[in-house]
């Protein structure tokens, strides 16, 4: 069985786009992030057309996160337990945003998650960001306390990069979001607790990238950053047999500044 995950920054702009890769690379299960649509603007028919059913949350024309699945898709939930909200005044009540679904896809149990940007150091969603962070680790110790054997997949983008060989040049991130010493805690938190980069074996860096920002010309300069990521439970890491990063997706008219990143599973 082959999973995969990508940020597709708009599912709406790129939906052919998107068809079109998961036939042509055989893939079982996407998650998709920043889909950027309500439920009710969704292409649920096209997917459909393809043989994939869907299961998306999507509040406005931000955020975002969908499971499209041809192989099963039960036990749809949206949200994790204690998911915190967010509001820019704190005089108002934060609101849960559409950061992340789970379902069973012949048996994994996958969540896609499109975890809050931080936005800078000093900012609130920046607090939010590793409240999100340490709401989500504790639920998922929770999921592996009651059943150790279960195959869960946390994917998506995580906006961190956990170590200085995640992005292209360390010293132009000090001091912002996404390398700060508290993020990259929150990201090995979840290793410390039983979860495995299932990725990184088979894509060692430096200078493996899953996002590029579209200014400067990042992407044919190789300046990206690590942050979209396959986190498996033990039962899930002990199938990969294979997992990549599809740079090439990132090239093109039309792309997101995104690449999908996929396992393969074996039985």
């Amino acid at each position: 069985m082959r999973i995969a995950t990508w940020n597709v920054n708009s599912v709406r702009a790129r939906t052919d786009r998107i068809l079109d890769w998961l036939q042509r690379t055989d893939t079982d299960v996407l998650a998709m992030q920043e889909t950027k649509c309500k439920d009710e603007q969704f292409p649920y028919e096209r997917f459909r057309e393809f043989g994939y059913e869907v299961a998306h949350v999507g509040i406005s024309q931000w955020n975002g996160v969908a499971i499209a699945s041809r192989v099963g898709l039960t036990d749809v939930r949206i949200g994790f337990d204690d998911q915190p909200g967010f509001h820019k005044d704190p005089e108002v009540a934060p609101v849960e945003e559409a950061r992340a679904i789970g379902a069973t896809c012949n048996g994994v149990r996958v969540w896609s998650l499109y975890v809050p940007n931080g936005r800078e150091l000093a900012d609130p969603h920046y607090t939010y960001k590793l409240e999100w962070l340490s709401k989500l680790r504790a639920d998922a110790v929770r999921w592996l306390e009651k059943n150790p054997e279960e195959q869960i997949a946390l994917v998506g983008d995580w906006n961190i990069a956990p170590t200085d060989d995640d992005v292209w040049d360390p010293a132009l991130f000090e001091g912002k979001t996404h390398t700060s010493a508290p993020e990259r805690e929150a990201f090995q938190s979840f290793l410390e607790s039983g979860f495995t980069d299932v990725v990184r074996p088979h894509t060692p860096g430096p200078g493996v990238y899953t996002y590029w920002d579209y200014t400067q010309l990042r992407f044919p300069k190789k300046q990206g950053m690590r942050i979209d990521f396959i986190l498996g439970s033990p039962a899930f890491a002990g199938r990969v047999d294979k997992a990549e990063i599809d740079r090439n997706e990132r090239k093109g008219k039309g792309a997101s500044d995104h690449a999908p990143v996929i396992v393969d599973l074996g039985d």
